[in-house]
């Protein structure tokens, strides 16, 4: 169940969803003969993916069991004694090694895609149904000024 493939230094990146795998693929001179490289297991549906100097963003859902169930993923979690979770893991493409996370708990239960936005710091989300989001985005109407952040 491959997904989010990006191309980043030279490597096209894939997460593989139904096993909870971020890799890169080997290309081949044949399609079949291509090889996919583990870098890291995450503990959930992965979907998602960024990336930043060498750090790979990984965004983990948890899986929907009434709609995909018996995947490789459930065997590798009962593995390594973990239970799904919906966030996103920071991984070090040098090593494999999860250096940092946040956990997404609560009504949200899946993530479809993450992404890296340079330049950007105290990033946050709002609901359109909230007070919160009037106050916050603000536009020039008449395009006569820069917009009010």
């Amino acid at each position: 169940m491959p997904h989010s493939p990006r191309v980043y230094n030279g490597k096209l990146y894939v997460l593989n969803s139904g096993t909870g795998e971020l890799g890169w693929v080997e290309p081949a001179a044949k399609a079949a003969d291509a090889k996919f490289h583990v870098v890291a297991f995450c503990p959930g549906f992965v979907r998602g993916l960024g990336f930043h100097g060498n750090f790979a963003f990984v965004g983990l859902s948890k899986p929907r069991y009434e709609r995909f169930e018996g995947l490789a993923l459930d065997k590798k979690l009962k593995d390594a004694d973990s239970e799904p979770w919906c966030g996103v893991q920071i991984i070090d493409l040098s090593t494999g090694a999860c250096v940092h996370w946040f956990r997404i708990d609560g009504a949200i239960g899946e993530l479809y895609d993450v992404a890296v936005v340079p330049g950007v710091t105290r990033a946050m989300s709002l609901s359109f149904a909230s007070n919160e989001v009037l106050g916050l985005v603000t536009h020039d109407p008449l395009g006569e000024g820069p917009p009010a952040w």
